[in-house]
């Protein structure tokens, strides 16, 4: 389908991990688990989120860009797929990076789901106190 020589960058946020290959020479496509990226998000939110960071380098329409992404929900993985396209931008172009770090698209988000501790009933929710 794709030549073998293209750009790599793996982005997670949440429980979400995606591996982002940017292929060059393409004419814009975007597929993701070999779904279309209108199939596959339904807002136009996440596919915005998605296509930001080709937006500010200006390259809409010079790559083709395949993900694999897995875990988490719609929104975290429109955020890893955003994080690992960017990475692989770096890999393409170092001159990119000033861009894409003051966008913010570089920095990995770090704000995952709290795990439950025993004795509670969520990660902080004490049970219910009785006085008998």
């Amino acid at each position: 389908m794709y030549e073998t020589n293209y750009f790599y960058g793996t982005g997670r946020r949440k429980k979400s991990v995606a591996r982002v290959r940017v292929y060059e020479n393409g004419t814009g496509k975007i597929t993701i688990n070999d779904r279309d990226i209108d199939e596959y998000f339904g807002l136009d939110t996440l596919k915005l989120i998605v296509r930001q960071p080709l937006e500010i380098t200006d390259t809409q329409n010079k790559f083709d860009i395949v993900c694999r992404v897995s875990g988490g929900g719609v929104t975290g993985q429109a955020g890893a797929i955003r994080h690992g396209l960017s990475r692989a931008l770096l890999q393409f172009n170092e001159e990119l990076r000033p861009a894409l770090k003051k966008a913010g698209f570089l920095t990995r988000d770090p704000r995952m789901k709290e795990r439950k501790k025993y004795g509670l009933k969520g990660a902080r929710r004490a049970p219910q106190f009785s006085k008998r």
